[in-house]
């Protein structure tokens, strides 16, 4: 799927759209195939429209929250220490952490609970994306990287969240 553009375009959309934990192995393994700007330009643009989809998710589920829902969302009183913590969730902040490989679960908790406009939240996801994506696919070109060792980190890094996450589990019930 992802030896076509297109097709690793589809995948960046739905880790866009879910965990983002595959973007970087993603870029590192598949986008040596193409121009270093196809890549950031339409990877971008996919990445930045399935994390507008997550951002709606997120949105729709602390407006509507149900008992099953509990499990995958932050508790009501780590919301608001997110929204203390960073009380705006600024164009350039979210352009930013779209920028570095750092996580920007944060950021994005605060843009969903703000209500953030989902148009500039692609925008800057867009921007932020840019040169990440290029540097990504010029670096994946240059070195060529065992694909299962970025899909073994990516994966520790699924399991350490969802460890994170079951250990909270407890400590709520």
């Amino acid at each position: 799927m992802g030896d076509s553009l297109l097709g690793l375009c589809l995948l960046l959309f739905l880790d866009g759209a879910t965990t983002g934990a595959f973007t970087t192995p993603l870029l590192l393994t598949r986008a040596a195939a193409f121009e270093p700007w196809h890549v950031a330009l339409a990877g971008g643009t996919a990445s930045a429209a399935g994390n507008a989809l997550q951002l709606l998710a997120l949105r729709w589920m602390l407006r509507h929250e149900r008992p099953w829902m509990r499990r995958f969302l932050p508790s009501r009183a780590k919301v608001e220490a997110t929204l203390a913590k960073y009380p705006s969730a600024s164009f350039l902040a979210l352009m930013v952490a779209r920028a570095t490989p750092l996580p920007d679960a944060p950021l994005k908790l605060v843009a969903a609970a703000a209500g953030y406009p989902i148009p500039r939240y692609v925008v800057a996801v867009l921007l932020g994306s840019l040169p990440y994506y290029f540097v990504l696919a010029l670096f994946g070109r240059s070195i060529q990287f065992p694909g299962w060792v970025l899909w073994v980190a990516a994966s520790a890094v699924l399991l350490a969240i969802g460890v994170d996450l079951w250990r909270k589990r407890g400590n709520r019930d």
